[in-house]
């Protein structure tokens, strides 16, 4: 892909933060998407080359974005921008559906767009950017096909699906926050560690504390060659608490939450934020004084609470089911670990998984991963992924895979990007689920049969390493400890380790790089590994922090 200009964004829209807007407005005459669609019509009936082919398909996308971003730490704002960008992807195809100028590391190419209405000069964005993905594509179609001749064996499936024209015109989404009530929230949760008269006894150990507001607003404009005309709005707000520092060892202890709305009213009130605060700063407190897990390994029962097994899942399941082009040349079916496992078990049979972004709310929560009509123009539906344990579908976009000739509707294009197959609203579900207190006790009568503690686990954090981690004696007990690591935590261990599941549903909303919900029960595994964590610890601060300010 080729970046004629350098795009400046804040942190959240590089984390492409994002949610549908639903109501649907009539059709009406938007000077951005005739000027899209004029252009378009330009290009496709004058845009070839003397000798070379014409494109066989076009899209043009613009994406207006709206940002807003605040940071404050220690008690003070120490960051706040706001940012508002107009970017142009244009896609070209050279070709045809069966074998075609694209690849699987992109296409396309960018262009910033004027930040008014201006037809003239959007008309003239969409041009230089089209002119330049026309010869990427003419040099990347050669190059492909000379690649293709030094194999034998001819790709499984076509490189494009096609589609029916669709039309689709949503309202515009703005951004709506108060700035003013949101940073004086995040100055008060940010200083709670040395106002608080519950954490002052422990505030010298805090090393940072941070609390932060993300909003993003995206009106999205898509015109294509087979007829498709979309403009549809989404909008994300998150807040979010980061405490940490040091145990008394040297080891590197933290805590990070937040909430994340497609609405300001959505987020966690300042009650709650301040709550939040608070209790992350304790449970800080806690893992410092918490004991270090044993240094001999352990092989035995662990179970996930709903926030970690949406976590595992995230990990080790969804970004199989996506269906990937596989490398040139090769026979496989997708890229990934289930690139072979069509029709057979993934997960144990009393598990099923269903994507639906058409799910817009789920106990009352507006879903990040909803969508009516993915980036490619194709209407979306639930898919079966997962049938009691076996694995009947993939997520697929419009370039299809050995088996899967069309789009189930979730190619999906991050800011700037060719679209891709990407997840929606993914619920996992039991066949036989237990309740939350079931699910306990089923892990303490493991413990009291194998007659030693057992593992619970709250919360993960990076490469799926435990974050608040407890060890549970055959009476019930928990004990908080530190310094774990899980093993052989994979897919295997999905496939046949899960013994139980259920509880109450947790709601996971992914943030980047495209929005994505994952709905997931409490699992309990039979045998997971859990080990001391190797990490080498660090250095003490060599002095005492600044004194805290008089109560």
């Amino acid at each position: 892909m080729r970046l004629r200009t350098l795009l400046l964004m804040p942190p959240l829209v590089t984390l492409m933060l994002c949610s549908f807007a639903f109501a649907q407005a009539p059709q009406s005459t938007d000077p951005l998407l005739t000027a899209m669609q004029q252009e378009l019509t330009r290009e496709q009936a004058q845009l070839v080359l003397p000798g070379m082919q014409r494109p066989y398909f076009m899209q043009f996308r613009l994406e207006d974005v709206q940002a807003y971003d605040a940071v404050a730490n220690y008690g003070a704002l120490t960051s706040e921008t706001e940012n508002h960008r107009r970017v142009v992807h244009v896609e070209v195809r050279i070709g045809d559906y069966t074998s075609d100028s694209s690849s699987a590391h992109g296409d396309g190419s960018l262009a910033l767009a004027p930040g008014d209405d201006d037809p003239a000069a959007l008309k003239y964005a969409l041009w230089s950017a089209t002119d330049d993905a026309y010869k990427s594509a003419l040099h990347a179609y050669a190059a492909k096909q000379a690649t293709l001749k030094n194999f034998q064996s001819a790709p499984t499936a076509n490189d494009f699906t096609s589609a029916k024209p669709v039309t689709l015109i949503e309202p515009r989404v703005e951004l709506q926050l108060d700035r003013d009530d949101w940073k004086h929230r995040l100055i008060e949760a940010s200083g709670l560690f040395a106002t608080s008269p519950e954490t002052r006894s422990f505030a010298d150990a805090v090393e940072y504390s941070s609390a932060s507001i993300g909003a993003v607003a995206v009106n999205r404009y898509t015109v294509n060659t087979d007829g498709t005309v979309l403009r549809h709005g989404y909008a994300v707000y998150v807040d979010a608490i980061s405490v940490g520092g040091q145990a008394p060892d040297g080891m590197e202890l933290g805590r990070s939450n937040g909430s994340t709305a497609t609405t300001a009213a959505g987020l966690e009130s300042a009650a709650a934020l301040h709550q939040r605060a608070l209790d992350d700063l304790i449970g800080f407190n806690e893992l410092c004084n918490a004991p270090i897990v044993g240094p001999e390994d352990y092989h035995g029962p662990v179970l996930f609470s709903g926030d970690a097994a949406a976590e595992v899942f995230n990990r080790l399941f969804v970004p199989n089911v996506e269906a990937d082009r596989p490398d040139v040349g090769t026979t496989a079916r997708t890229q990934g670990a289930y690139q072979s496992s069509f029709r057979t078990p993934v997960l144990p049979p009393f598990l099923s998984v269903v994507d639906d972004p058409t799910l817009r709310s789920f106990e009352g929560h507006a879903l990040l991963g909803a969508y009516k009509v993915d980036d490619e123009g194709v209407p979306v539906a639930p898919v079966d992924i997962v049938v009691h344990g076996k694995l009947m579908n993939y997520l697929l976009g419009r370039e299809p895979v050995n088996d899967f000739p069309d789009s189930n509707g979730h190619g999906r294009a991050a800011l700037g990007q060719v679209a891709h197959s990407h997840a929606g609203v993914i619920i996992i579900k039991s066949a036989d689920p237990l309740s939350s207190e079931a699910m306990r006790a089923k892990l303490v009568a493991y413990a009291k049969e194998q007659g030693r503690d057992v593992y619970a686990v709250e919360t993960l954090g990076n490469e799926l390493s435990p974050r608040m981690l407890y060890r549970v004696s055959p009476d019930g007990k928990r004990t908080l400890v530190r310094g774990a690591a899980f093993d052989e935590l994979d897919q295997l261990a999905i496939r046949s380790g899960i013994v139980a599941a259920g509880g109450k549903p947790y709601i996971a909303q992914s943030i980047g790089p495209l929005p994505e919900t994952t709905i997931a029960p409490e699992i309990l595994f039979a045998d997971i590994t859990v080990k001391r964590a190797s990490a080498e610890q660090q250095k003490l601060p060599y002095y005492a922090p600044p004194a805290l300010p008089s109560k």
